[in-house]
């Protein structure tokens, strides 16, 4: 734990002397002021974030963390626990959405087994850290040990460093897991005082039935576990994910090296929640990719008082927001480096008294 402090206490909010300054900039450009947007706010949080003012196209990485979820067993999605492994050899394949997007966007896709019940080929090309083979079923007790949970964060701080360390300046989050979106919930529900049936959605495609039995699952694995609210460690311990914690340890790490995070879905935007109740100052970093449509993303976002950039009713995960995010954040800083002034291009500005 004095590790994770050490991490939090480094942790500084974005540099405001360098954004003031892009914000002249991008105000002097041909444009009505505040025209673009977002497109606008994007580039002043990465130069923010980045301390320089002539920001270069920025190295991109997804980072997909999967495991398993010992809830699974009690029905909660419409796919077996076998998905989680098999959906491991389509990414190394090539075959399934992210590996598209994160081409389509030029970024690095980073594949790490934190907790698939699968005992993986040691030949694949992805990360081994495994920390346990799935978790437990948390509608009958503690999903993971406390050690469990920090060594699953300290993976995940590991991780980024190494990506950061090799020229990485902006990470999205990925995640894979059958039975992942009854976990969130469970989170979700209890770091926000919020009731399950708020923030529990049909995840892979549940019907009604179903998804009230899924509500009735979180509501029952709460009311057993009894997770302190005010502690993050005990919640990812009682009701949590291996992938949660790590991605909460990516967050985390990501933000003390001035790394912006791109925020994908629901599941990702837990670890997004549990990072900002460990250090608010992280959420400097965030950017919300998109608004799926999970209730709980939306409760999620707002607790954050993030905007999403995007609406594309996409509920898959992986990373696929978080990969198209970057393209608006590519577009962002094009527009702040490529774009004329009114000087330079010889246009008259806007009037003034």
């Amino acid at each position: 734990m004095d590790k994770l402090q050490d991490i939090i206490a480094k942790i500084t909010p974005l540099d405001d002397n360098i954004m003031t300054k892009v914000q002249t900039r991008l105000d002097t450009l041909t444009k009505p002021i505040g025209s673009l947007g977002a497109l606008e706010s994007l580039a002043k949080q990465f130069v923010g974030a980045r301390k320089t003012l002539t920001p270069a196209a920025p190295h991109k990485a997804i980072v997909l963390m999967a495991a398993d979820h010992g809830v699974a067993i009690e029905n909660v999605s419409a796919y077996p626990q076998e998905v989680t492994e098999q959906m491991i050899y389509n990414f190394c394949s090539g075959g399934a959405a992210i590996n598209v997007l994160a081409k389509h966007t030029n970024a690095d896709l980073i594949l790490v087994d934190v907790g698939v019940t699968a005992e993986l080929p040691a030949h694949l090309p992805i990360l081994h850290r495994k920390v346990r083979h799935g978790t437990n079923n948390i509608r009958c007790g503690a999903a993971m040990s406390e050690t469990d949970v920090m060594q699953a964060i300290h993976i995940g701080v590991d991780i980024a460093n190494s990506l950061i360390d090799n020229g990485i300046q902006v990470i999205g989050l990925g995640e894979m897991g059958i039975g992942n979106t009854t976990v969130s919930s469970a989170i979700a529900s209890v770091l926000m005082d919020k009731s399950p049936s708020e923030v529990t959605g049909v995840g892979t495609g549940l019907d009604d039935k179903l998804l009230a039995h899924k509500v009735n699952v979180v509501s029952e694995a709460i009311a057993i576990n009894n997770p302190n609210a005010n502690d993050v460690i005990d919640v990812l311990t009682k009701v949590g994910g291996l992938e949660i914690a790590s991605l909460t340890g990516v967050i985390l790490a990501g933000a003390c090296r001035n790394v912006l995070i791109i925020i994908d879905g629901f599941i990702a935007s837990t670890a997004a929640l549990a990072a900002y109740r460990l250090c608010p100052d992280v959420k400097d970093y965030f950017i919300a990719a998109h608004l799926s449509p999970e209730p709980g993303h939306n409760v999620i976002l707002q607790e954050l008082s993030l905007t999403p950039l995007l609406y594309l009713q996409m509920r898959l995960g992986e990373g696929t927001g978080a990969a198209l995010g970057m393209t608006i954040l590519d577009a962002s800083l094009k527009i702040l480096n490529e774009m004329a002034t009114f000087d330079e291009a010889k246009v008259a500005s806007a009037l003034t008294d």
